[in-house]
């Protein structure tokens, strides 16, 4: 989904974004770093709780290869 053929990516903050849930946590409870994406421009991270989980939603353009291998990566 890098865009349609002879389209470039929009990776600006005009871009649509979506989102990818990721632990915030390793297996032993050492907390993962967190740095920006320097694929696209909207990326932004905040902290959530789903029930007793903590739990990183990081956004990215939907453009972006970044975004576009994390969700593959979850099916």
């Amino acid at each position: 989904m890098n865009g349609a053929a002879g389209r470039r990516p929009n990776l600006t903050y005009s871009a649509p974004i979506g989102s990818v849930d990721l632990a915030a946590f390793q297996d032993d409870g050492t907390a993962y770093e967190i740095w920006p994406c320097h694929e696209c421009l909207p990326w932004h991270a905040e902290v959530v709780r789903d029930g007793d989980d903590v739990l990183v939603r990081e956004w990215h353009a939907v453009d972006c290869p970044t975004f576009q291998s994390l969700i593959s990566d979850e099916e």
